[in-house]
């Protein structure tokens, strides 16, 4: 079963560290149980931190979660590498030293590429995958964010207000729940917070994100070798990663499913944290 059911909930749980096969120390969180951990993979210059609490509460209220920093983000240890392929490489070191010989992914936006590679490059390691603001690789007009995109969250400073424009939809409501977990991520926890992202991380999370996006059909058609369940998920305002992507994963990975939650954008899953954790845990327990 799990190892850290944390009664206070991910605000208070403590950070963890492992040694990888190659010398990193990986920062972690793990709380809650079960027989398969689900390991989450951030988004583009997140940390353990940039989490969204009630999301990950409502995950481990069933089952055992494992947040990570991985190489050279937050407070791991190293240099951010430049590729997927070896960010995938270094996620893998880091399962394995935690002793896990099977696991369910959840990956989050550029997370959510390197899910897509380690299920591709060690498949027997992954049982059910989730893909959150997600693209194939090779998929045309994915070569870099949007001008727009990358002018809020691609500075040196990160801005609260750039944030918001793209991690939440224009309706009032949206940005209503954009400022509400807003508060829970950046001020439910003010004790043994992970540390920052560097800009080094930023340039080469940014390197990978372009060279994943080159267009090639060749490289789109290796998701076709995803034979493990796969759940596909979006905001319909996604600036960042467009909906329409998820149902193009859908088409080529077999048996996949996909929904795209309603008035919500690239932080879909914080703004719809309960409705997401539900359908997450209805495809894990193999209850769709």
């Amino acid at each position: 079963m799990g190892s850290n059911d944390q009664t206070g909930g991910y605000v208070t749980v403590p950070n963890q560290s492992v040694e990888g096969a190659s010398g990193i120390e990986f920062a972690y969180r793990d709380l809650g149980t079960s027989e398969v951990p689900l390991v989450l993979f951030q988004h583009f210059r997140g940390n353990l931190d940039n989490w969204d609490p009630a999301l990950i509460d409502a995950l481990a209220a069933s089952r055992r979660v494992v947040t990570f920093d991985n190489a050279g983000v937050g407070g791991s240890s190293g240099t951010t590498p430049h590729t997927i392929a070896a960010m995938a490489a270094d996620a893998i070191a880091f399962v394995e030293a935690l002793g896990l010989d099977e696991v369910d992914l959840l990956g989050f936006s550029i997370g959510s590429f390197v899910a897509q590679e380690i299920t591709l490059v060690r498949p027997d390691l992954v049982r059910r995958v989730v893909l959150a603001s997600s693209a194939p690789q090779g998929a045309a007009g994915m070569h870099g964010w949007a001008p727009r995109v990358i002018d809020q969250v691609g500075h040196r400073e990160s801005s609260p207000q750039g944030y918001l424009n793209v991690f939440y939809a224009p309706s009032a409501s949206s940005r209503e729940a954009g400022e509400q977990s807003m508060q829970r991520i950046f001020g439910a926890r003010s004790a043994d917070r992970d540390a920052e992202t560097t800009w080094q991380t930023r340039q080469a999370q940014y390197d990978a994100v372009c060279a994943w996006g080159i267009p090639d059909h060749a490289m789109l058609e290796r998701v076709r070798a995803i034979s493990q369940p796969t759940f596909l998920a979006n905001g319909d305002s996604d600036p960042m990663i467009l909906p329409h992507y998820s149902h193009l994963l859908a088409g080529l990975i077999p048996g996949a499913e996909v929904k795209i939650y309603p008035d919500s954008a690239h932080g879909f899953l914080f703004q719809h944290a309960a409705e997401f954790a539900a359908d997450a845990e209805a495809f894990l327990g193999g209850e769709r």
